[in-house]
């Protein structure tokens, strides 16, 4: 069984201001992405088959969607400023079109769709615990955070990845790459 995601990868130059926004959230309490990894999830997959890598490539390959670009920008939380557990950063563009085609790709396939409604985002930080006076802490950061302009980016490729969970964090893998049109 090989754990499996469907993703848009950030460009390299964006690495840098990931960090920086990290190193203004960062603290006990939160787990950060490593910005080379920081990425936004189309579909997850979760554990497949080898034999259905094969299927879930050639499905991939009938995607039909133009490149677009995108804003990469503001800093939120899931579920919410109030409450977060998940700290990421904002994307705009044609992305809800882009996922509503994966999630019709891979439905023939057997993958249930997504019945959340579609966010772009990319994870950031994960909240492991949380005091009262760091909650606030974390609340104040964000805030100050919402607008934050990480830089446009060509949406252009989606990338089928494996993902191997190491004590010391994921290790990515494309397996497949696809050219948006």
């Amino acid at each position: 069984m090989t754990r499996t995601f469907v993703a848009v990868d950030l460009p390299e130059e964006f690495h840098e201001k990931i960090s920086s926004i990290q190193s203004k959230l960062m603290g006990s309490g939160l787990r950060a992405v490593d910005p080379p990894l920081v990425h936004i999830t189309l579909k997850f997959l979760g554990e497949v088959n080898e034999t259905q890598i094969a299927q879930i490539t050639q499905n991939l390959d009938k995607l039909e969607c133009k490149s677009f670009i995108s804003n990469i920008s503001g800093v939120g939380a899931f579920p919410s400023m109030k409450n977060p557990r998940i700290v990421w950063l904002g994307a705009d563009g044609d992305f809800s079109y882009l996922h509503r085609q994966v999630e019709v790709l891979l439905s023939d396939l057997g993958f249930k769709k997504e019945p959340r409604k579609f966010i772009p985002h990319a994870t950031l930080a994960r909240i492991t615990h949380l005091s009262g006076s760091r909650k606030k802490e974390l609340i104040t950061a964000l805030e100050s955070l919402k607008d934050f302009e990480v830089g446009k980016m060509t949406v252009d490729t989606i990338k089928f990845k494996k993902s191997t969970l190491t004590p010391h964090g994921p290790i990515y893998e494309t397996l497949h790459e696809v050219k948006l049109l």
